[in-house]
């Protein structure tokens, strides 16, 4: 099932207090970036995170998904609601991120 314009773009508008977040099309899905570097993206209508510390410590119940058939797992972000918990993760996830690889 592919991920709805509607869902990414509630997401991205709970993610409107951060600076520089963009998004990439891909295969009916989203793959959200913050700062250039990828924090998640939208899969299946749910929005997920790459599974690094700081994201395991703000959120130590949240489920490991698959976004997509021979994936790595990814934590399932259900406090969608919270702007200012949203902003606080991914400021938190930011410096363990990789950085983008060079073309």
């Amino acid at each position: 099932m592919a991920s709805s314009k509607e869902y990414l773009d509630f997401i991205l508008e709970q993610l409107s207090m951060l600076d520089k977040i963009s998004f990439k099309a891909m295969m009916g899905e989203y793959i959200i970036y913050y700062k250039g570097k990828i924090i998640g993206g939208v899969y299946d209508d749910r929005f997920l995170v790459k599974n690094v510390k700081a994201a395991q410590k703000k959120m130590p119940d949240a489920p490991l998904e698959l976004p997509y058939e021979g994936a790595k797992e990814m934590l399932l972000v259900d406090n969608v609601d919270d702007k200012e918990f949203l902003r606080d993760l991914l400021e938190a996830m930011y410096d363990e991120l990789p950085a983008p690889k060079k073309r």
